[in-house]
């Protein structure tokens, strides 16, 4: 099946398609279509309310069936900041080290064991007639002290998972068991084949 991924974040496409990809689900861009998806407004207080508008909107100009991941991070200690700001976080124009480096400096006086955050990831599927698949994946962890990897990207290199790394220092394979996105995309896949099933039997 050909889906269109509602993402003009390359690196989250690859880790998307890298996933759907054993499911027989070929994740397409925009880019691939010949089209530009048109950007959105992402007012949504969730990640699953941004999530659904992303999806319905690619899917409404595409015709295709269309999957949107909207995803951050939530550090307990800032009252679950950034959540859904996370890309905003240090403004529009930021770069993964400058968001990385205010989540730092608000971060400098917390103790290690008030440190505690996860990472989730919606993900929403919507359909030319109307039908959304839904998931959501989280993965928990703590926010380190500086920077450790050159893997991934966002503010990876500061969350530490229970194996004592950094998303960063995972390998592409290593994150893919664990990762928020992962956890997602494999709930995703049992909820999108149950759909199918039921479409056929209809």
């Amino acid at each position: 099946m050909e889906f269109i991924v509602a993402t003009h974040n390359y690196k989250k496409l690859n880790e998307i398609s890298r996933i759907l990809k054993p499911l027989g689900i070929k994740a397409l861009t925009d880019a691939e279509l010949g089209i530009k998806l048109s950007e959105v407004e992402e007012t949504g207080q969730t990640f699953e309310q941004n999530a659904a508008i992303k999806a319905h909107a690619a899917c409404r100009q595409t015709g295709l069936p269309a999957i949107a991941d909207d995803s951050g991070l939530e550090v307990d200690a800032l009252g679950n900041a950034p959540g859904v700001h996370s890309a905003r976080y240090a403004g529009e124009n930021a770069t993964d080290s400058d968001r990385i480096l205010k989540l730092l400096a608000e971060m400098a006086h917390v103790p290690e064991h008030e440190r505690t955050a996860r990472f989730v990831s919606a993900i929403c599927c919507v359909f030319p007639n109307g039908d959304v698949v839904t998931a959501r994946g989280e993965c928990a962890g703590r926010i380190g002290y500086e920077p450790i990897g050159s893997k991934g990207f966002g503010y990876d290199p500061i969350f530490i998972v229970p194996q004592g790394r950094s998303y960063a220092e995972l390998s592409d394979s290593e994150k893919d068991v664990i990762s928020h996105r992962g956890n997602a995309l494999r709930l995703f896949a049992v909820k999108l084949q149950r759909y199918l099933d039921q479409q056929k039997g209809e």
